[in-house]
């Protein structure tokens, strides 16, 4: 049977730094809900996309507060149905890309965070989703030990997730009104109100790419343009008022959540090319979500996006991070934006 394998990418690592503050002037910072804490665990695009949802309701006076955990839940009950159903040769993890998310809410709806929240702490964090993908595994190789239908187990499964992530609320309430969570799902985002973007020459620009990330297990499809369009599509985005969701590149020495920074030098040369060389030779991978909410000025002048982490307030900025311009040109893998935003 397929093993769960966890790949270490998007949680935090600690550092022992002295940390100094560079300080930035801010030119525009869109509404955004509080930073949340992801926990041990593959989950901020799920966080960085509903962060970016939220950012979008904001701006249009619609203001809400979404819930992870609802999503973490469904993907893991959704992932126990397919294992079982293909023998135990069917991936069960808690990891992802942006546009997942998208498919999930989609198909399963949403809620409030106030309705529905990760509480259960291991070590004084979140429980770690990867674990609880693991024990997802542990439910569905029973039934298919057996070879009995998924739904013997389901109890069991649907027993361990209520002790991990709390029980499942079946309806929303929210200002009087009453919802299924497909109901309010469909109230925050219609299925193709989003796309996903990339940059990228060994596919050919304006089409259509399934982009070779490890996570991209259900082969979502990013739209390849140039990097300078790309850039220019991102700033009008913040510039307007909506969130974009970022995925990227953290493995750089200039990427420090404790210092609340991702900076690097300005590529020399051309910098579509050395993008290139980079996911070539696996300099820049897919390692880290975050939302993009704001732009900023440091001392010398130079652009910063301010970015909505999900690893929790425990830095300068209370869990946002200032990323460069040029970072952001060079270590982006994709990002997704409301269609409203293309030009």
């Amino acid at each position: 049977m397929l093993a769960v394998i966890t790949i270490v990418a998007c949680r935090r690592n600690n550092e022992n730094v002295a940390v100094k503050t560079p300080k930035f002037t801010i030119e525009k910072l869109n509404g955004h809900t509080p930073v949340k804490d992801q926990g041990h665990g593959g989950t901020c695009w799920i966080h960085a996309m509903l962060a970016t949802i939220e950012t979008d309701r904001i701006m249009k006076g619609d203001s809400v507060n979404l819930s992870p955990a609802y999503t973490v839940r469904r993907m893991l009950e959704e992932q126990y149905l397919r294992n079982v159903l293909c023998q135990g040769r069917s991936k069960l993890t808690d990891r992802g890309t942006a546009p997942d998310l998208l498919r999930l809410l989609a198909d399963y709806g949403t809620m409030p965070y106030d309705s529905y929240y990760h509480t259960a702490t291991c070590d004084g964090r979140l429980t770690c989703t990867s674990v609880l993908a693991r024990k997802t595994f542990a439910v569905a190789e029973k039934a298919v030990a057996q070879r009995v239908s998924p739904k013997k187990y389901e109890p069991l499964l649907q027993t361990m997730l209520d002790e991990s992530l709390g029980s499942l609320p079946h309806r929303v309430y929210m200002l009087g009104a009453e919802y299924t969570p497909e109901e309010f799902g469909r109230s925050i985002c219609l299925r193709g109100d989003y796309v996903a973007l990339t940059s990228f020459t060994h596919h050919p620009f304006n089409t259509y790419v399934d982009l070779e990330l490890p996570d991209n297990l259900h082969h979502n499809l990013f739209y390849n343009i140039p990097v300078e369009r790309l850039m220019a599509m991102v700033r009008k985005a913040v510039e307007s008022g909506h969130g974009v969701c970022w995925e990227g590149d953290i493995s750089e020495k200039g990427f420090s959540f404790e210092k609340g920074l991702a900076d690097c030098k300005a590529p020399e040369g051309n910098v579509q090319e050395q993008r290139q060389r980079d996911f070539f030779s696996a300099s820049t991978t897919d390692d880290h979500c975050m939302a993009i909410v704001g732009m900023a000025r440091d001392g010398n002048g130079r652009r910063f996006y301010i970015m909505k982490n999900s690893w929790g307030k425990d830095n300068p900025y209370g869990g946002l991070m200032y990323m460069s311009e040029e970072y952001l040109k060079l270590k982006t893998v994709a990002v997704v934006m409301h269609k409203e935003c293309q030009n």
